[in-house]
């Protein structure tokens, strides 16, 4: 350990460089100011077994206009197929998983709620709760 005059203490970590900042999010030391991104996740697949994932899809229209040149999108449905590990390696969503149940849903009186609702329902067996949108993006300038 030794004593660094930026921090004005004992500094235990060995790539350490005094007046160059260390970044958390970068896990490496960094100049001031540089642009920090986030992390690209790891090519691993979570060990962990209480894992419920969930993959959705926003049908919506776009007949209500709110300028000259803009529209908004109004959900209409909601598609979403799930898995847990005790399904994933099965490819027929129409038959339901011993332990997440039902596999194919839709949602069609308030979709984005219902969609919502079901993300948060209680499960006994699942501590998280992975929700992945099909093709999401931006939309474009001139729709909202």
């Amino acid at each position: 350990m030794r004593n660094c005059p930026v921090y004005k203490a004992c500094v235990a970590r060995k790539n350490h460089e005094c007046f160059i900042p260390y970044c958390p999010m970068c896990n490496k030391n960094m100049e001031i100011n540089h642009l920090c991104y986030m992390q690209p996740l790891k090519n691993e697949w979570p060990s962990s077994d209480d894992i419920l994932f969930v993959f959705y899809d926003f049908e919506t229209t776009q007949d209500t206009k709110i300028s000259k040149t803009a529209r908004v999108h109004v959900p209409i449905l909601v598609c979403l197929q799930q898995f847990c590990t005790a399904c994933e390696m099965q490819d027929d969503y129409s038959q339901d998983c011993t332990r997440c149940g039902k596999r194919e849903h839709l949602f069609f009186e308030d979709p984005v709620g219902d969609l919502l609702s079901y993300l948060i329902e209680p499960r006994p067996w699942c501590t998280r709760v992975v929700a992945i949108a099909h093709n999401a993006k931006p939309l474009t300038r001139n729709s909202y």
